[in-house]
């Protein structure tokens, strides 16, 4: 990927992550969810360069936020900037109920894209968004 966009990803990473801390502050979970309805278009094999990338910029920038970065707010991040290049993505929020864990991720056809493969067979799915 060519400088120039790298920097234009970084960058809109970044406002993601403005635009999610100030969705949750004001409106909750309900202001940072994807609409309902959306249809989510087929998987090709020439979005696994553009997922990678997108992933990896998530990965770049989150150092460099004023604050802790959860794993919802960052799936969300993800997904929004994937679904932005027609990406099929998918927020998952798992679960294990004792002793009680959480975590979130996201899936692009059925596969764990921005974390480990072993949430998805280890935690019980609570919620698709």
């Amino acid at each position: 990927m060519p400088a120039a966009k790298r920097a234009l990803l970084h960058a809109r990473v970044l406002w993601e992550l403005i635009r999610y801390d100030l969705l949750f502050a004001f409106r909750g979970l309900r202001g940072v969810r994807p609409g309902r309805g959306q249809r989510v278009p087929a998987p090709r094999a020439e979005d696994l360069a553009m997922e990678s990338a997108i992933c990896e910029a998530v990965r770049s920038v989150a150092p460099f936020y004023w604050k802790p970065i959860r794993c919802l707010q960052r799936s969300i991040v993800t997904a929004r900037l994937m679904r932005g290049h027609s990406i099929p993505a998918e927020v998952v929020i798992g679960y294990r109920p004792a002793p009680f864990f959480s975590h979130a991720w996201v899936e692009v056809g059925g596969r764990a894209a921005n974390d480990s493969p072993t949430y998805q067979m280890r935690l019980q799915v609570l919620e698709r968004l």
